[in-house]
């Protein structure tokens, strides 16, 4: 049983400051085929997610802790909406349709997600990442 707590948050927040990709998971699935992917991602201000994808499955992400904007992009790499999640605010969370380009931004310290995906884990390809151009 794993209890979700500040002891959890503070702990993995923890690990996500002494990593150099500034982000840390906990996994509550305990394999990557499994076909339900839960985890809480600990997501510092300064982490670089690529603009990307998912084809197989629908992502969710409920904002536990902290503030972070996620941004929408559709195929001509156009930036077509964003949504500042931040609890205190009450906008708790997004699910992000399969195919849908996404990224976030995280807006504070201890920021903390659970995040859902369908699994089995698919690593994401180098078709599934958006290379913006100036």
């Amino acid at each position: 049983m794993d209890i979700i707590d500040l002891d959890l948050l503070d702990s993995v927040t923890a690990r996500a400051n002494l990593s150099p990709r500034l982000r840390m998971n906990h996994n509550f699935h305990t394999s990557l085929d499994a076909k339900a992917q839960r985890l809480l991602n600990a997501l510092e201000p300064g982490t670089e997610l690529p603009i990307h994808r998912h084809l197989h499955t629908a992502e969710t992400y409920i904002l536990l802790r902290g503030s972070i904007k996620v941004l929408f992009y559709n195929d001509a790499c156009e930036l077509i909406d964003s949504v500042l999640l931040n609890p205190l605010e009450g906008k708790f969370g997004v699910n992000i349709p399969v195919g849908q380009w996404h990224t976030l931004e995280v807006l504070e310290h201890g920021t903390v997600i659970f995040e859902v995906k369908d699994g089995p884990y698919m690593p994401i390809g180098v078709e599934d990442i958006m290379v913006l151009t100036d």
